[in-house]
């Protein structure tokens, strides 16, 4: 029996149905929307996160609220907040100790808290504007960007300082070789990346942005010596050899991205984007990117924390209009 015969539109149809890439409906089941978190009476601006694994916990800095909002994920919902921070920025948890770090903006200090209790154990002042934070476990130091172009390195115990590097300007996101030194920084007044050897204190080198400006968020695949910027100016993804310091890939994706993460498991970067989408690409192979598609989120969604223990990734959306402050968990198929 012969085949039935396809019209012609159909068949064109079914060919660019093939050859396409994979589309909104496909990235909805990549990052399916599973819960949503509200957090009653948060307003402003929220900055970014960090998650207490053992306890089931997620710490959102609401910057425009100047509180940390404490996050139940197991039971998806509000824990507590927690007020008398000035404009907090970035967090770190660190998990021996059960110590959580919080950057003040604008009361240019870090904090440092008893995670259990949420109260102050230590204030460290004398950092304006201090921003992002991360933990280098190997060395037993927390390091924020801070001022007009600095990393400060303290004990992860006492707080105390241990050294610093100057930068040429204020440092955004900054990511931590685990297997080697070095340190990647986001210098957006300058319009470039700055390679610190976090051993020596010292830049060690710096990478232009090619072009683009306004370079906030980073993520480092390690493993594949990749390296992700995010800019504003225009709204590209720089992808960066760090061996050489070459631009090997700059894709187009959303507008006022503030967070950038990779998921090594399944070869995947996602790009939050503040106009209110994540961008999903696929890595194909170290120098190949594509594009997978696009998940809607909410206006001005433009932070989260990609957390691959629990395949989620949270994303912050403010409050606006009668829609209240929440965050939104995406579980990753």
């Amino acid at each position: 029996m012969e085949p039935a015969s396809l019209p012609l539109r159909s068949i064109a149809l079914l060919v660019l149905a093939m050859v396409s890439p994979l589309g909104y409906a496909a990235d909805e089941a990549m990052l399916e929307l599973v819960a949503t978190i509200p957090m009653p009476g948060v307003k402003g601006r929220i900055d970014h996160f960090a998650a207490d694994l053992k306890r089931h916990r997620l710490f959102v800095a609401a910057l425009g609220n100047n509180t940390v909002e404490v996050l139940d994920v197991a039971g998806n919902r509000h824990e507590k907040s927690v007020a008398g921070f000035g404009e907090p920025q970035g967090l770190v948890h660190l998990p021996k100790s059960n110590r959580l770090f919080v950057a003040n903006g604008s009361a240019n200090r870090v904090d440092i808290l008893d995670a259990g209790s949420l109260s102050v154990v230590k204030r460290l002042e004398q950092l304006d504007d201090a921003d992002n934070l991360r933990y280098d476990a190997a060395a037993g130091k927390v390091v924020v960007g801070y001022g007009k172009g600095a990393l400060r390195f303290m004990d992860a115990d006492s707080g105390e300082s241990s050294g610093e590097v100057r930068l040429a300007g204020h440092p955004e996101s900054f990511q931590l070789e685990t297997s080697g030194k070095r340190a990647f920084v986001n210098v957006p007044t300058a319009q470039h990346v700055a390679v610190v050897d976090r051993a020596k204190r010292e830049v060690t080198a710096t990478w232009s942005v090619a072009g683009a400006k306004a370079n906030f968020p980073m993520a480092l695949d390690e493993q594949g010596r990749r390296l992700f910027v995010g800019a504003r100016s225009p709204a590209v993804m720089l992808v960066y050899d760090i061996d050489s310091g070459k631009v090997v890939a700059k894709l187009p994706i959303g507008g006022d991205t503030d967070d950038i993460f990779f998921d090594a498991a399944r070869k995947r970067v996602y790009v939050i984007c503040g106009e209110g989408r994540v961008d999903v690409f696929r890595q194909e192979s170290a120098d190949r990117y594509a594009h997978q598609g696009s998940v809607k989120t909410a206006p001005r969604t433009r932070t989260g924390l990609w957390v691959p223990e629990d395949r989620k990734l949270y994303v912050a959306a403010p409050a606006a209009g009668t829609s209240p402050a929440r965050v939104l968990v995406y579980e990753v198929r």
